[in-house]
């Protein structure tokens, strides 16, 4: 069922295959699918061994201000696509991408289960309105910043 949802997904025009270099990347591929959206959306990406998209999956729909994501949909999804690795991607239906605390809680257990399993994360990008935050480029992955500091966020 999700292998074919996956590949799916990855005909419809995201990126078939495309190597992702930078959070920029990203945000170019996935920010006309939040544009016009009403509530967040959680989706992983998921990687070859070569950083190269096999597919997408969408993980949770939430509110306008939370989406529930729970570790054991994020990796069924990974397990089942044979990803190698993974690139988590939300956004902020209010255009702010700075991140949540809850943002920052759940990414730091994901990482931690992916590391169990053998599938990184790669980033976790967050989209606002013609801006995102990168948990890799801003330092959050690496601990230098919790949920409740300020950065900058790209446009």
């Amino acid at each position: 069922m999700y292998e074919l949802k996956i590949i799916r997904e990855r005909r419809e025009g995201y990126g078939a295959r495309k190597q992702f270099r930078h959070a920029h990347d990203i945000y170019e591929t996935f920010h006309n699918r939040f544009e016009r959206a009403d509530r967040e959306e959680f989706i992983v990406l998921l990687l070859d061994a070569k950083n190269k998209l096999l597919g997408f999956h969408v993980v949770s729909v939430g509110s306008l201000t939370a989406s529930v994501v729970h570790p054991r949909e994020v990796f069924k999804v990974a397990i089942l696509g044979n990803a190698v690795a993974l690139i988590l991607v939300h956004n902020h239906p209010s255009g702010d991408p700075l991140p949540s605390a809850e943002d920052v809680a759940i990414t730091t257990r994901l990482c931690q289960i992916g590391e169990v399993l053998g599938i990184k994360i790669l980033d976790h990008v967050v989209i606002g309105e013609g801006r995102y935050v990168s948990f890799v480029e801003d330092g959050y992955l690496q601990g230098q910043i919790t949920g409740a500091q300020q950065v900058s966020p790209r446009p």
